[in-house]
């Protein structure tokens, strides 16, 4: 039996990408082997949204290479999409294919089996049109799944290279997204989340249909217990979102905005589409909507020309805000971007300085939020056994507003629907006690539990 390893560097939507190509290499009949392993054929996933993704792609394709000379080393993704001469450069790698057509993947390596010349597979991401159809019927390792609903952004930030390398939205038919969450249903996954470049840009290129129809659709169907959106940008939470959130008992209490920087001339540099001030009543409508609602972030610090003046204003924007958790980056020069050619960027000191300082404002943020919930009895969804645990036998999983509980319990109760008081708030975890196990519950089968992660 031929065999494949895969590595996968970046977002989330990387990780959905692989498990997709990996369906394909399954039903040709290879098996998967860890990437540390000899493979006949090592596929590595790409990421380029900095300059060092780039760098540790090229890292981890030279280890498989060095692994087995002989192997077929197939690089897709990111990187693979802007820049494939500078990969193709690289002697060992023989098919590069970006982020479309990775559904010949399997082809493309029969043909370089017969020619043996290194194959460019990448094509103008600008002109595609059409989603990209891949099926992923279950995760091997988790108990949330994962559903990709579109692909590509129109919004040019100027700090991101994606558009380039992903192309324009486009939305997957509602059609296939349903059809799609309902095999997962079926193969015992109670919580869905719904993922893609751009997630709530869903629907803006199609006619008479949002995301909030999708939201609604999906709402309908059977056995499923949550619907979790990975990120969405504030200005596509409309009214009609709003609405779903309120009404629908299916909608997961997170929502993930990214606010990027509380200072609107930063933001304005960013080319961002709001201000603080829109920012702000949207989040405000949000709460109303879904009370108790935990609303994670992503900052970028030390933007060129963020002045301590600006960073104060942002700081005391994100208090103001009072996010469950901040995702902190100091900003990053991506080459090809209107914001590396910026004249005035910030010491990197400074950046670190002010790195720390959001971090820790993140961690006071996150144990307020978490303590509003001692003694609040909350549904939890476990997904792994907790190592942390001395004598064993416990376990952790997400509630619906996606705090991280741990809980003495069973294996067994690992994808099951528990009902877990909170008795202790934590920063990154909090402890729980489990009230009861709800008897409608279908655990995920156990051969998708090895390895469970989050």
């Amino acid at each position: 039996m031929p065999t494949v390893a895969f590595h996968t560097l970046g977002c989330k939507v990387n990780f959905y990408d692989t498990e997709a190509i990996w369906q394909l290499f399954k039903n040709d009949g290879y098996e998967q082997v860890d990437f540390e392993q000899t493979a006949d054929v090592y596929v590595v996933n790409t990421c380029t949204v900095t300059n060092t993704g780039d760098k540790k792609s090229r890292q981890i394709i030279r280890r498989a290479i060095r692994r087995n000379p002989d192997a077929v080393v197939a690089v897709t993704g990111c990187y693979a999409q802007t820049s494939p001469a500078e990969l193709l450069a690289i002697p060992g790698v023989d098919l590069v294919i970006g982020t479309q057509d990775r559904d010949k993947i399997l082809p493309l390596i029969r043909n370089f089996e017969q020619d043996r010349k290194p194959i460019n597979a990448v094509r103008n991401i600008m002109k595609t049109r059409e989603f990209e159809e891949l099926d992923v019927p279950a995760f091997d390792d988790r108990t949330r799944a994962f559903l990709k609903i579109q692909e590509g952004c129109n919004n040019f930030c100027t700090f991101c290279i994606i558009p380039w390398s992903r192309g324009l939205m486009r939305s997957r038919k509602p059609d296939s997204v349903i059809k799609q969450a309902e095999m997962l249903v079926g193969a015992g996954y109670q919580e869905i989340v719904l993922t893609g470049i751009h997630t709530g840009g869903y629907g803006e290129d199609m006619e008479h249909y949002s995301l909030a129809d999708l939201l609604w659709d999906l709402d309908k169907v059977e056995g499923l217990k949550r619907i979790r959106i990975s990120s969405i940008e504030a200005s596509q939470i409309n009214d009609r979102v709003i609405e779903v959130l309120n009404a629908s008992p299916k909608m997961c209490r997170h929502l993930h905005i990214p606010l990027q920087s509380g200072d609107d001339r930063v933001l304005a540099r960013m080319r961002r589409k709001y201000t603080t001030a829109e920012f702000g009543e949207k989040i405000r409508k949000i709460h109303e909507a879904m009370p108790g609602v935990a609303i994670t972030t992503d900052v970028i610090v030390g933007f060129p020309g963020e002045t301590e003046e600006m960073f104060r204003e942002g700081v005391a924007f994100m208090e103001q805000m009072g996010f469950a958790e901040m995702h902190v980056f100091p900003y990053s020069k991506r080459t090809g971007t209107p914001a590396a050619r910026m004249e005035d960027q910030v010491d990197e000191e400074l950046k670190n300085e002010r790195v720390h300082e959001l971090i820790d404002l993140s961690e006071r943020m996150q144990l307020a939020y978490a303590e509003r919930y001692v003694g609040q009895t909350l549904e939890v969804i476990p997904e792994r056994t907790y190592k942390g645990a001395p004598d064993g036998g416990w376990i952790n999983g997400y509630s619906d507003n996606y705090l991280n509980v741990v809980f003495e319990g069973a294996e067994e109760l690992i994808g099951r629907v528990c009902e877990v008081r909170i008795t202790e708030a934590g920063v990154n975890e909090c402890r729980g006690q489990l009230i009861r196990v709800q008897q409608s519950s279908v655990s995920v089968p156990k051969k998708k539990l090895q390895a469970v992660s989050g």
